[in-house]
């Protein structure tokens, strides 16, 4: 069975929830839920490794996890997934105005390379202030204007919705092996 390695390149705000995002998937699927404390990362064990077997072949996911453009300009990454805190309305200005630019500017044929949008902190939305909640709609229609392929939201500290993020991300990279490409057809959907 041939061995398919991918890159997936996660940036974002300092502090966004990226890093336990990543530290709540390496427990492995049956603690995406929630129920077991998680154990973080570090910055320096990068990429962070994930082997995956499907009916298809053995796929090996290499996550990159930086805020720092300068970290992730001599990467080829075959996915992006732009991350930001929810419960934080710079978090979503970031997004359009630094965090798109950026990913366009550092790979050109950025218009073949799949970018996902996730929102993170899914469980701190009730506790925000009521002028800074990002309510899913209004994301979903910022990830429709910034063009990119799909949008997505979790909680890495409840579980909240981490199955089926973790899923649709392992979906769209195992897209990107084929002849296809990962990107989606008729613009970005909604997870």
């Amino acid at each position: 069975m041939e061995e398919h390695t991918i890159t997936i390149l996660l940036v974002g705000d300092e502090k966004c929830g990226k890093s336990t995002f990543l530290s709540r998937i390496s427990q492995g699927r049956q603690n995406l839920h929630g129920k077991t404390p998680i154990a973080l990362l570090r910055d320096l064990d990068q990429p962070f490794v994930f082997e995956i077997r499907s009916r298809i072949g053995q796929y090996r996911f290499e996550f990159y996890d930086t805020s720092s453009p300068e970290n992730w300009r001599l990467l080829r990454p075959d996915l992006v997934i732009i991350c930001y805190d929810i419960s934080q309305r710079l978090g979503l200005i970031n997004l359009q105005r630094v965090w798109i630019k950026e990913v366009r500017r550092a790979f050109p044929a950025s218009d073949v390379l799949p970018v996902l949008v996730l929102g993170l902190k899914r469980d701190l939305r009730s506790e925000s202030d009521p002028n800074g909640i990002i309510y899913p709609q209004e994301a979903y229609q910022v990830a429709q204007e910034m063009r990119v392929d799909r949008y997505m939201e979790c909680s890495a500290m409840t579980g909240e919705l981490m199955a089926q993020v973790f899923d649709d991300i392992c979906n769209t990279a195992l897209k990107t092996t084929t002849p296809d490409g990962g990107q989606s057809v008729g613009g970005c959907v909604v997870m």
